[in-house]
């Protein structure tokens, strides 16, 4: 059997959102379960040096025209949100921990919190706004809170993201196909292509 496909992401990170809409329907034209993990740029940002992309001098500016250019094209609601970029350890920590015992409900989560945040104007920095978003979904709002302020979960978000970057993962979204890396949402079409033809 085929190994998962490894979908990398930061939940502030603008380029993942847009790979998150696409990600399932390329793994299941190919055959190929999804493994939704989200990591911390900020902490990968420490070992790279990097920084926000729309922080930075005119790649910034091109970005916000570029991820406003791919909604219209994908024909999907988009906005940056206010304050850019925000923490994402609560929601992140949220899907893991759902993901341990339902890893689907996990990955619906994840889903409707990217959503939330790019496509609602909706704060998900903190353990109430994941909160607000998992009731919608039928989670109860206190075991979530409970859940993301646990330091077990605390402990497993830390141990995913520093096997994220042994991975080499630097960037979101940064998918793995059987050990291959291909970072970026400009590199969907070759995933695509990857997994159709087996590899070149």
């Amino acid at each position: 059997m085929a190994k998962p496909i490894e979908f990398y992401f930061d939940f502030s990170s603008p380029y993942g959102f847009l790979a998150a809409q696409r990600i399932d329907e390329i793994g299941a034209e190919n055959g190929r379960e999804v493994l939704w993990r989200p990591f911390l740029l900020g902490v990968v940002f420490k070992t790279t040096g990097g920084q926000p992309l729309l922080d930075i001098p005119l790649k910034g500016d091109y970005a916000r025209r570029d991820l406003a250019r791919s909604a219209r094209l994908m024909d999907i609601p988009f906005a940056m949100p206010k304050p850019f970029p925000f923490m994402a350890v609560s929601a992140s920590r949220a899907t893991y921990w759902l993901s341990e015992t339902d890893a689907e409900a996990g990955k619906a989560l994840a889903k409707a919190l990217y959503r939330g945040a790019f496509a609602e104007g909706r704060s998900i920095a903190d353990p109430q706004g994941v909160a607000n978003v998992a009731a919608e979904l039928g989670h109860d709002r206190d075991e979530v809170i409970a859940a993301v302020q646990n330091p077990r979960i605390k402990d497993l978000l830390k141990r995913e993201v520093d096997a994220a970057q042994r991975k080499g993962v630097f960037g979101s979204p940064y998918i793995i196909i059987d050990g291959e890396p291909f970072w970026g949402y400009d590199r969907l079409e070759d995933v695509g292509v990857w997994l159709e033809s087996g590899g070149w």
